[in-house]
């Protein structure tokens, strides 16, 4: 392990331990600062890539000290995996209270596949989503964690709602719903690639395309 990513050492009367209470004597953790070394770290993942950022850069934009960080966590790797996972709950959060079972089937569909985009509650997710990609051979895991945590969820949301849908009724029985699940996906990818828009208007194209071919009453449904 580098410098970069060995512990700090002790110091500034903080606590010690990852995730552990304040020690005894010792100030109670202050969540800001927790919040202002996941968001440094983000925007560093966006902008220099896992590889090229570095603790000391972070700490730099956080206003922080090493000690400080390394306090709550060991590495590089494991602040990037809990800033990771503080977007993904910041996503899913973001996403509007909906009861997809009361819509209409073809705006269930629709919905769904808005949720599918990267982008959702994150402009740099497409930058994230290609670093994290470059670095598959060097940090494998990181790219794990994004397929676990990140897309996995919004893939599963999109096939229960078809799932739903079919039971209902609407939806043709022969269709294969992983690859429809793929192809609204990886629109938004390559939407980005060709034009480097803003995917505003993804889900409303692929849904106008892929419902009449899916649907099972598509001229009375849509």
């Amino acid at each position: 392990m580098s410098g970069e990513e060995r512990a700090g050492s002790a110091g500034d009367g903080e606590e010690t331990g990852r995730g552990a209470g304040p020690r005894a004597g010792g100030r109670p953790r202050d969540p800001a600062i927790e919040a202002a070394i996941i968001r440094a770290t983000r925007k560093r993942l966006v902008a220099d890539g896992y590889s090229q950022m570095t603790i000391g850069d972070i700490v730099a934009d956080a206003g922080v000290t090493r000690p400080t960080l390394y306090r709550r966590w060991a590495n590089k790797y494991d602040l990037v995996v809990d800033a990771l996972q503080y977007g993904f709950r910041a996503q899913r959060e973001a996403y509007p209270d909906v009861d997809m079972d009361a819509l209409p089937a073809v705006e269930a569909f629709r919905e769904a596949v808005r949720r599918l985009d990267p982008r959702y509650h994150n402009k740099g997710a497409m930058a994230l989503h290609g670093n994290f990609m470059a670095e598959a051979e060097r940090a494998p895991g990181l790219l794990e964690q994004l397929r676990e945590h990140g897309v996995g969820p919004r893939c599963h949301e999109l096939t229960q709602t078809l799932l739903r849908l079919r039971e209902r009724g609407e939806l043709r029985e022969d269709i294969d719903l992983d690859t429809v699940v793929t192809l609204c996906f990886g629109s938004y990818f390559a939407d980005y690639l060709r034009t480097g828009g803003s995917g505003a208007d993804v889900a409303d194209r692929v849904v106008g395309t892929l419902w009449p071919a899916i649907a099972a009453h598509p001229s009375g449904s849509g």
